[in-house]
């Protein structure tokens, strides 16, 4: 071999390796995720975005209550609307947990929520807990009995109760 193609195979070698290097640091950075955009000018304070998702979880377990809220009033059973609901309202009663955080007390005279959900945390935190658990037994009730028993009336009951002794603690008329 002379010494002119040992070179240029070097060269060649290097050129390559040097194209597989770029490729994968280029391959790399497309995969990375941007960066978010910076807030707008004149977005939503933090404790006015919680106010704002604190309303919607409340908003949609309200709405997924009223099917069961039917039931308990006389209206017939409907398998499926029922366990819609009741797995929407588990999923959404986790929500909660992160729904009032101490930001969302600060400068917000919109919400609903009495100062008492922050000067109290424990009981409220305890109301949340027994809501939660009132309905993961109404959701394991329903998926065995499938129908407006008095055991499901009596389980649907417990978690609406639930809410209505926490607004009357903590929700603001």
């Amino acid at each position: 071999m002379t010494r002119t193609s040992i070179i240029a195979r070097r060269l060649m070698i290097v050129g390559s390796v040097v194209i597989l290097g770029a490729t994968f640091a280029l391959s790399a950075k497309s995969q990375t995720a941007p960066a978010a955009p910076p807030p707008a000018a004149g977005g939503l304070s933090p404790a006015r975005q919680a106010v704002d998702d604190r309303r919607a979880v409340y908003k949609l377990i309200g709405n997924n209550f009223k099917p069961l809220g039917a039931v308990l009033k006389g209206s017939p059973y409907e398998a499926t609307t029922v366990q819609k609901s009741i797995t929407r309202l588990v999923f959404l009663s986790g929500l909660i947990d992160d729904a009032f955080p101490d930001i969302s007390n600060i400068g917000e005279p919109e919400t609903k929520a009495k100062p008492d959900v922050w000067t109290n945390r424990a009981d409220f935190d305890k109301k949340v807990k027994e809501f939660q658990t009132h309905l993961i037994a109404l959701q394991l009730l329903n998926d065995t009995d499938k129908a407006a028993t008095e055991a499901f009336k009596t389980a649907a009951t417990a978690v609406a109760q639930d809410c209505k002794e926490c607004h009357d603690t903590y929700r603001a008329k």
